[in-house]
């Protein structure tokens, strides 16, 4: 069977080797007779698997000795619980808003805290990032939180807040790994593996040791507590250890194409085709400015719904799948992830122009 050109913002397309690899040691891996879906997460060939998978994540970051790598069950949604559960000492947090999860995660902290919300491109449909050069910081807050890559609206902070001196915490769910990243400019960066790196079950969380204490907020659970899964090196239960063998095949896989500077150039390159055809086109056009467009998730539209539904249906027929808009915004979206080939960007927009001449 033909694979399609998946452009779903997640769970999203990994690349055809690494499913190719998981598929050929289905039902034995490495000699053990077992596949990883049914072997003891405290085995030997589970913690090789653990442990290499963090390694690589590390090398191909460059994360700083002080800080963990926790490999983590809930999604990103969970951590918009667990970080003021976790972090806020003052009880104190500023949000800066630039889309439908930072604004979720600023409601969940809401509940535990006071939380202010510092900057948000609420005003325009989340379309560009606000300057965050000069916020009004507060003077007790416990961290400035932000989404750096807003999935549903398109937009990416190319530079980061200037949180004056306050710790920085990050949901880099659909950027997670598509460039280089200077990790310790954050206190913590979390993100949701379904998008870049792995099946949907794992979140990732990079966070500072100082910011893992046994000072969290009153009746926080034991299992939403990060010391309790750093202090058991992520296996205090029984870890997503599938997932997390698949995001291991997916750091290898990134280190043998060259790492993140190659997948930046990559990710430019696809991103151009893309952008440079909307900047063009009679028919279609992009929804964000060009200063804070994403390189991972392009959402378009022609500015007619009906003509919008049209170009789903016959883009799914001609092998094009997942091109519909998030349901909140409407329109297309093409999310362009590390493992989708520039090919099938070049072909998506090969039937874009296709589209264009036919009904423009």
């Amino acid at each position: 069977m033909k694979r399609v050109y998946n452009f779903s913002a997640g769970p999203a397309v990994l690349p055809e080797e690494v499913l190719k690899e998981a598929a050929a040691e289905m039902l034995d891996y490495n000699g053990t007779g077992m596949s990883v879906m049914e072997m003891s997460h405290r085995s030997k060939a589970f913690e090789q698997i653990i442990t290499e998978a963090e390694q690589d994540l590390r090398d191909l970051m460059q994360i700083p000795d002080n800080y963990k790598v926790l490999f983590l069950q809930g999604g990103a949604s969970l951590q918009f619980a667990m970080i003021p559960m976790n972090l806020m000492k003052n009880g104190v947090a500023d949000y800066i808003v630039t889309g439908q999860w930072a604004k979720k995660a600023f409601q969940e902290a809401s509940k535990y805290g006071k939380v202010n919300k510092i900057a948000t491109s609420e005003d325009k449909t989340f379309s560009y990032i606000p300057d965050c050069s000069d916020l009004p910081v507060s003077e007790d807050a416990d961290y400035v939180y932000i989404c750096e890559n807003n999935t549903i609206y398109g937009t990416k902070y190319k530079t980061l807040p200037n949180t004056k001196g306050k710790t920085l915490v990050a949901d880099v769910s659909s950027c997670f790994l598509s460039e280089p990243v200077d990790v310790t400019k954050y206190g913590v960066i979390y993100g949701g593996v379904q998008k870049n790196i792995g099946p949907a079950g794992v979140v990732i969380v990079i966070i500072r040791e100082d910011l893992i204490t046994e000072d969290v907020l009153p009746q926080t659970p034991t299992m939403m507590q990060y010391k309790t899964h750093a202090d058991a090196g992520s296996l205090y239960n029984t870890p997503p250890a599938y997932g997390i063998y698949i995001c291991g095949k997916v750091f290898k896989w990134l280190k043998k194409m060259g790492g993140l500077e190659v997948m930046k150039q990559r990710n430019e390159e696809k991103a151009k085709i893309l952008y440079d055809f909307l900047d063009e086109s009679k028919l279609f056009k992009g929804t964000v400015g060009k200063k804070d467009r994403s390189l991972m998730n392009v959402p378009f539209v022609t500015g007619d719904a009906d003509l919008d539904a049209k170009f789903v249906k016959e883009a799914k027929e001609a092998g094009f799948e997942n091109l519909k808009g998030h349901r909140t915004v409407g329109g297309m979206r093409a999310s362009i992830y590390n493992a989708m080939p520039k090919e099938g960007v070049e072909k998506l927009v090969e039937f874009m122009k296709k589209f264009e001449a036919e009904n423009c």
